[in-house]
């Protein structure tokens, strides 16, 4: 029979969000790349950009809770740059920018980031 600790359930838990965390972002820049040939008012832009609002407003509340187990300043500068993502994600979703490759490129650095 298997005994199994909670600090390594613990771990497998974190790493096992961590691998979500990736692969959301991943599908996301997946998307974004695929808006950005199809241009903002395409049918892959609209699906693009609210996916991404749905993945950084989630990741934006987790990082807000107190739960959360990230240094403050950390969360603190992830929650700036979740917020910058969001607004520019509304700014393409408006006509106002045509920003995929912002979006793509800090979603990038954030997903190679996460370890």
């Amino acid at each position: 029979m298997y005994q199994f600790s909670y600090a390594d359930i613990q771990s497998n838990s974190v790493a096992d969000a961590k691998d979500r965390e990736r692969e959301l972002l991943t599908r996301s820049i997946d998307m974004l790349a695929a808006a950005a040939v199809a241009g903002h008012g395409s049918m892959e832009a609209i699906e693009a950009l609210h996916f991404t609002n749905r993945v950084w407003t989630a990741f934006v509340e987790d990082l807000g809770s107190s739960d959360n187990a990230l240094p403050k300043e950390l969360r603190a500068n992830l929650i700036s740059i979740g917020l910058w993502l969001l607004r520019e994600a509304e700014d393409i979703r408006q006509g106002r920018t045509n920003n995929f490759e912002g979006l793509i490129e800090v979603s990038q650095i954030i997903r190679d980031g996460i370890q």
